[in-house]
């Protein structure tokens, strides 16, 4: 029975190795995603982290998109995860979300 109960933790360790990946990826925190039916544009790009990423759109309702971190100069909203080429081609930020 000790063995087995040695076994288990050392289970239990080897498994904390593979943990860091997942609790890296909550750092950024959970993102939501917009919701399709009320954007004019349905592109994605993956990002330098590699995660799948809306491009930027207009909100046909007028009103900022779940998930939306920027408004580009052209009235896009962009879901840009990090601050360097944000709304790049679509005449730069306007402001932060």
């Amino acid at each position: 029975m000790k063995t087995y109960t040695l076994a288990l933790a050392a289970l239990i360790s080897v498994s904390a190795l593979w943990m860091p990946a997942a609790s890296a990826y909550q750092s950024y925190g959970y993102q939501q995603q917009p919701d399709e039916s009320d954007l004019d544009s349905h592109g994605h790009y993956v990002n330098r982290d590699g995660n799948s990423v809306h491009s930027p759109a207009h909100s046909r309702s007028g009103a900022k998109p779940q998930g939306a971190t920027a408004q580009c100069r052209d009235g896009s909203y962009s879901f840009s995860q990090h601050h360097s080429g944000t709304c790049s081609r679509h005449g730069g930020v306007a402001h932060w979300e």
